[in-house]
Order: C-alpha cells, then structure tokens, then sequence
C-alpha cells in the first residue's frame, strides 16, 4: 500500500459524486429510475471512503499531501515569484471526515428514495445532494486555504439550491435567499483573513503558512494582525456553523425537505465551520480562542434558551443544532478542539438520526410539524420511536452513550478554562445548556411519542416507515452506542478514538502569544516549580477537571430529563401555568428573543432605507442632473434653430428678396430704347439742378 494509492482512491472520492451530479441532471428527464445511479454512486464513495480512513490511521503515521502548481503569475512586483497550488492532504482528521460525511450522505440518499417519492422533481433532488456531497468532499481534503474556500462557496451554492428546493413555496425560496445571504457576510470575512495569511506568507497552504509562523514570522511582525486573522477566518466559521449572531438563517432552512436538514444541518455543511476552526486551530493566539470561546458559548446558551418553547419539531431540532455547535465552538476557543472534534462526530450520527426520525415522523402524520397535534406515535411507530428515544439520550449526555462520551470531555475543557483564565462564564454556560438541552429534547419526545393522541384523524393514519426511510434510524442510532469510540463507558480519555486517531497538531503561535491567558503570577509560578510549560499546565488542568464536570454535568441532565417528565408526562407542573407565570420570558423565548424583528428593524431596514434613499438621490439628484441637462440642451437646440430659421435664415431670405425687388424695379426702366434714355437724363439733370440750384 503506497501513498500515490490512497490519493488516488481520495481523488475518486471527491470527483464521484460529482460524476452522479452530472448523470442524474441531464439524463434525469429521459431515465426516471437513473437516481439509482446517484444512490448507488454514494454507496461506493462510502466504501472507498472506509478504506481510506483504516488505510490512513493503521499504515500512515503522518499526513499524505499531493499538490500541483494551478497558476503560475510569474514575478509579482511586491509578492515575488507568485505560484497557487492545489492539493489535497489526507490525515487523521479529514479520514475520519470523509466516512462522517459520506456515510450520513448516502444514508440521507436512502431515506430520500422513500420520503421524496412523487415529487416533481425527483430526480434533480438527488443530483443536487450529489453537488452538496461533492462541495464537502472539497472542503474536508483540501491542503490550502484557497481551495477550501472555493469549495466553501460552492457548498453555500448547492445549500441554496436544497434549501429553496420547493421555490414554488415563498417561505422555501426566501429561506434560500436568507442562508446564502447570511453565510456571504461570514465568508467576506473569512476571505480577507486569508487575503492577510498571504499577503505575508505568500502561499495558502497550510502546512507552508504554519511552517513560517513556527519559525518567528508573524503577518505584518505583529502579534494584533494574527489574531485578527484567525478571527476573521473564524467569521466563516461563524456563518456556516451559524455562530451568534448569524444563527438566523439555520432554523428558517428547515424550509427545505426533512432529509436535507439532516445532511446539511445536522452534519455536514454546519460541521464545516468546526472542522475549519480545527485545521487553523495552531495559528490562533490567546485573544482570538478568547473571542471564539465567547462566541459559541452565548450561541449555545441563546439557541437553547430558543429550543425550550419551540413546537415546530423541526425548528427544536434546528435550534439544538445551533446549540450544539456552539458547544463545539466553546470547546474550540477552550483549547478542548480534540473534543470539539469527538463531539462533531458523535453528534453528526444521533442528530442526523434525529433529523430523519422527524422527517419518519412528518410523513407518516401527513407534513404535520406542530408537535402540540402529535402524542402516542410511539405504538403506531415502535422502531422510530426507539431510534428517536437513543438519539435523545445520546445529545443529553446519558452514559453508554457516545454523546456521553464527547460531552464530558468537551465540558471539562471549559471547566479547566475557567479554572485557568477566571472566565467562569464559559463553562457556567456550558453545564446550563446541558440541563436545557436534556429538558428540551425529552419534552419533544414526550410530546411527539407519549401520551394519547391529539389529533385523531392523522394518528389513525400514520404508520411505520418503509424499509429505506427505516434502515438509515436503526444504523444512525447504532453509531450513538458507546462501543463505537472506546471500549470504556466513563471516560473517553482511554478510548482509541480521543487518543489515537485524532492527531494532535502542534501548535505554531509562540507560548507567550497561545497561552497568554495563563500569564498570572500564580500560574507562572505553578509552571516555574513544577517545570511545565502552560500547555502541559492546560493538559493537566483538563484531566483534573474530568471528573467534576461529568458528575455536573450527569447531575444537571437527569435534572433536565425529571422536570421534562413531570411537566408533560406525570403533569406534576402545569407547564402551561408555569409559563404564563413568567409570560415575558416565555413570549421572549418563544419569539427566538425577537432577533429576527431586530434584525428588520435594523439591518434589513436600514438597507431598505438606504436603498430608497439611493433610489431617491438617483432619481431626484442624478436623473434631476441628467434630465435637466438633457431638456437645457433641447431648449437651446431649440433657440438655435429658432435664430437660425428667423434671423439668420430671415436675413439671408430678405437680402435676396430685397435685391430680386430692386432687381425687378430697375427693370422697368431698362427699356432698351436711346428716347427713354435721353428723358431720364434730362429729367435726372432737372432734379439734380433743382436740389443744387445755387440759389
């Protein structure tokens, strides 16, 4: 086994589904069976993409790089003899993304084959996931930052196609609109940190860029410009993974068809975000993990704050999505990106479970989503309703489960920040959405599945998936199971997964830039006695807090869990009395904390504003301008020829009519005749004596 071959096969990977893209769009019309194609396309893309993953970790210590010279501008006045590369780079991380992302896309191909049957367009569905899966393919084995970036828009195109899918619907074709817009303010970011990366360093390869940075070189010798490029990247990162404060475009997304939130929104295109933050992870400096820790913490806290009184099943869905990539986020700024990458995994599998478990759901109770019209599906839906049920105790955190497992290492690592950096804010956010998230997702369950029926008509009507919708539940919510990341339930510090297959990358940013927030007089002397340095100082911090944060974080999730069964199992709490008791605060949460009517009352407003403004200027002012000229310049062409026709013309005219007048005058006297003469002599003489006369 070589490593030309595992390019080779990562190769086929990224350009399959591209192929399926190509095949399925203009052949779909003529071949209606031909998503067959795209399905089974994926299954193979799947397969390679396994053994890549188990070719990487057990043969290849290191990363594999292959890259070629794309454009070659010559000597560059400023930059030098200026080269861009393309490339691709397979290591531990991006294995393990290609199986994450190839596995939920095929899986989503299934359960679309049942859930899209009879749509229109049927078949341009599928195409569009195998453009969508191509897109991330791009963004996880790219070795540059221009190419991910390219493929980082063409994700946000293909997102806006599945999104808008039903266009014929307003609300589906503004959702597209929203999330393509929303994500384009995150992306000017982002492409201006890159811009600064290698305005410096002159190439957008990471390994490049990291290798310069590790021996001194800093962009624009400064500390403040590093950071301001790892924060601006992370504005990408904060549009795709809908980071505070453009979250607002994922929940409007669930618009889109059920089995596009789950491979979008649940573990793909929302992951991007996170997986980015991991790949720069060694360049970011103190302050910028400070600003992403913040970031994903007031995410997290907000979104679920959002999902408690959520009735559509979809949007509590989506808004414990934006929840839980904050968390991932947190972890990132917390130093804790090992776990924030755990979490990303183990929380792409049980919310694509619980993604698809609702879209089962909503086909068999006829596209209803309001889960106040649901209750008792469990027995018309036993293997939904487990899967659903697995999925659920996986996000809360309950042990067996890989959920369990990510969390605890990922809520420790906020702890261990709290401890080191006295931002105890962090982590107090981090152990309260963990009580919300378990309250939160158990009140759906008991809503969806407990209870008695609360609308007859459709309960009677709804019935077990078929096979192809079905399969996808079972297999997603088996990969929730513990056993799958380590063979140790309580912690997953001893598991092969945390500690073996994730390489650890060191980091580049000097220890007085990446640690500064440890830069006490207490932990320079802790550091001092025991001869560490900070980040084994933060390693040590890490493991000290492990078992704290999982018996708080165990505690506050059985106590989310208890009230959700008292409120709307046991009904021990009139939830309902509950709420109107703090109507304000359930109105605020109901209303997503009227984010979006701010939103409209500024941003959307002013531009509204300005753009009648502009729209006035141009029509007052610059038409005002131009029109005038133009009817100044018709009113003299217009006086001109006026003058012309009148004066000029007049003039001319009457010196030809006045000398044709004395022509024809002087004419009658040319007779021709010596007589006629003579007496107009004589005469002429006469009058010529009468007025000299002498006297």
């Amino acid at each position: 086994m070589t490593e030309s071959l595992i390019i080779n096969i990562a190769t086929m990977i990224l350009f399959l589904p591209l192929l399926g893209f190509a095949v399925v769009l203009f052949f779909g019309k003529k071949y209606p069976k031909i998503y067959l194609f795209e399905v089974a396309d994926m299954l193979l893309v799947l397969l390679l993409s396994i053994f890549v993953m188990i070719a990487k970790i057990g043969y290849f210590p290191g990363s594999i790089v292959y890259s070629f010279n794309w454009i070659d501008f010559g000597n560059v006045p400023f930059f030098g003899n200026t080269v861009i590369e393309l490339g691709i780079e397979i290591d531990n991380v991006s294995a393990i993304m290609l199986v994450v992302v190839n596995l939920i896309s095929f899986l989503v191909h299934m359960f679309s084959i049942g859930y899209m049957k009879g749509d229109s367009r049927y078949t341009r569905y599928f195409a569009y996931l195998g453009l969508f899966t191509f897109s991330m393919l791009g963004i996880v084995i790219t070795h540059n930052l221009l190419m991910m970036y390219i493929f980082w828009e063409l994700v946000g195109l293909s997102s806006y196609l599945l999104i808008g899918f039903w266009y014929e619907k307003k609300s589906a074709s503004d959702a597209g609109k929203k999330a393509f817009l929303v994500n384009r303010v995150g992306d000017i970011g982002m492409f201006i940190g890159i811009l600064i990366l290698y305005a410096n360093y002159h190439t957008f390869t990471f390994a490049d860029i990291y290798a310069q940075m590790q021996s001194g070189i800093l962009p624009f010798g400064s500390e403040a410009w590093l950071t301001a490029a790892g924060i601006l990247i992370f504005m990408g990162a904060v549009g795709k993974s809908a980071q505070f404060p453009l979250h607002v475009w994922l929940p409007d997304a669930m618009e889109g068809p059920t089995p596009v939130s789950a491979l979008i929104h649940a573990a793909t295109m929302v992951a991007a975000g996170v997986y980015l933050l991991i790949k720069i992870f060694v360049m970011l400096t103190a302050d910028a993990m400070l600003v992403i820790a913040v970031t994903g913490a007031v995410t997290s806290f907000v979104a679920a704050t959002i999902a408690l009184t959520q009735n559509d099943i979809k949007k509590v869905l989506a808004y414990s999505t934006v929840s839980q990539l904050g968390y991932m986020v947190m972890a990132v700024g917390s130093g804790a990106y090992l776990f924030a990458f755990f979490h990303l995994v183990t929380h792409a599998f049980f919310k694509a479970c619980l993604f698809l478990g609702s879209g089962s759901v909503i086909h068999a109770m006829h596209h209803e989503q309001d889960i106040r019209a649901m209750g008792g599906l469990r027995k018309k839906m036993p293997l939904t309703y487990m899967t659903f049920l697995i999925s659920t105790l996986a996000i809360s955190g309950v042990p067996l489960t890989s959920g369990f497992l990510s969390k605890d290492g990922l809520l420790a690592g906020t702890l261990a920040f709290g401890n080191l950096t006295g931002h105890w804010l962090i982590p107090i956010f981090g152990f309260t959405v963990a009580l919300m998230t378990a309250f939160y997702m158990f009140r759906l369950v008991i809503k969806t599945f407990h209870g008695k029926p609360r609308d007859m008509h459709k309960y009677e009507h709804a019935h077990e998936s078929t096979f192809v919708m079905a399969m996808p539940l079972v297999v997603l919510s088996a990969l929730s199971i513990f056993i799958w990341y380590t063979p140790n339930p309580i912690s997953a510090d001893a598991g092969w997964f945390a500690s073996s297959w994730v390489q650890t990358p060191e980091s580049v940013v000097p220890q007085d830039l990446r640690f500064e927030f440890m830069q006490t007089d207490t932990h320079e002397t802790a550091a001092a006695e025991h001869h560490i340095t900070h980040s084994e100082m933060y390693t040590e911090a890490m493991h000290s807090a492990h078992y704290p944060a999982m018996f708080l974080s165990l505690g506050l999730g059985g106590l989310g869990i208890l009230l959700a069964f008292m409120m709307y199992q046991w009904k021990k709490i009139n939830s309902w009395k509950l709420a109107m008791s703090m109507k304000p605060l359930y109105n605020f949460s109901l209303n997503k904390w009227y984010i979006d009517e701010l939103y409209h009352a500024t941003v959307i407003a002013g531009t509204l504003g300005l753009a009648k403004m502009l729209t006035w200027f141009d029509q007052k002012i610059i038409d005002g301008i131009v029109n005038g000229s133009a009817w100044l310049a018709k009113f003299v062409s217009k006086m001109s020829d006026l003058f012309d026709t009148f004066v000029v013309d007049g003039l001319v005219n009457f010196t030809a009519f006045f000398s044709g007048f004395i022509g024809l005058t002087f004419r009658r006297f040319q007779t021709g005749k010596v007589q006629t003469y003579l007496v107009f002599v004589i005469f002429s003489l006469i009058v010529l004596l009468v007025i000299f006369r002498p006297f």
